[in-house]
């Protein structure tokens, strides 16, 4: 288990590596998200000591469930799912980041939240860029008023942008959600948001990340192509979880 593990992730890397070659862009400005939805914690830990220490959660309860087993290991913890508010207590316990803030009413719930335990949280704003209705997200067009009212809220810290873009089996077909995300960054950044200097874009799964790379990820969010396929036989690409 462990070299296989460890000969994917290199795999992995490699493919990052020569994407971002083919770019024109160094492989420092793009980060390796190891998304482990359903990976049991000795198996996060066989990659996270090879040096990967950035995790993805979809499921409170998982991020609950593997704390005890990735204890001691210096990681971040990013949620990736849909955050519903009656999970964010939850969530709060254990995430370090969260990629998937899409409505003001989770705003406000972990504003409130953050506000009594005096601190903050860093955040990305998730966008529909593939225009499915079964993925979350905001409308591009509303991005810049969205980032405007979420200024509002000392305690959430925006680091950038997230999309699951669309995946199909001919390449070219995904490209465009995903230039559509760096180009929703440039419009935020035009419109001189104070506060909003710089936005990191994290796009790109297992399927699609030298596409993402190409067009500007600085986040890539793989589990398949280093845990294996753990859904056997279902469909995994309508989730954050490739």
């Amino acid at each position: 288990m462990e070299n296989h593990i460890l000969s994917n992730l290199k795999a992995v890397q490699k493919r990052i590596t020569q994407a971002c070659e083919k770019a024109g862009r160094n492989p420092d400005d793009v980060q390796l998200l190891l998304a482990t939805k359903t990976v049991p914690a000795e198996k996060i830990r066989i990659a996270v000591e090879a040096g990967s220490y950035i995790i993805g959660e979809n499921k409170v309860q998982e991020l609950r469930d593997k704390d005890a087993g990735l204890a001691g290991l210096k990681i971040e913890r990013h949620f990736i799912g849909h955050l519903q508010t009656n999970k964010i207590k939850d969530v709060l316990k254990y995430a370090t980041c969260i990629q998937s803030l899409d409505r003001i009413v989770v705003a406000e719930e972990l504003d409130r939240r953050l506000q009594k335990e005096g601190r903050s949280i860093d955040v990305f704003i998730q966008v529909n860029t593939s225009g499915e209705e079964s993925k979350f997200g905001i409308e591009p067009g509303h991005a810049v008023s969205f980032i405007q009212e979420i200024q509002k809220f000392d305690t959430l810290k925006i680091k950038g942008l997230m999309t699951i873009g669309l995946l199909d089996v001919e390449k070219e077909k995904m490209r465009p959600s995903l230039a559509l995300l760096r180009h929703t960054r440039d419009q935020i950044l035009e419109a001189r948001i104070p506060g909003i200097d710089t936005l990191a874009l994290s796009m790109g799964m297992s399927q699609d990340l030298e596409l993402a790379i190409a067009e500007g990820s600085n986040m890539v969010r793989v589990g398949t192509a280093v845990f294996g396929n753990r859904f056997l036989g279902k469909e995994i690409w309508n989730e954050n979880e490739a």
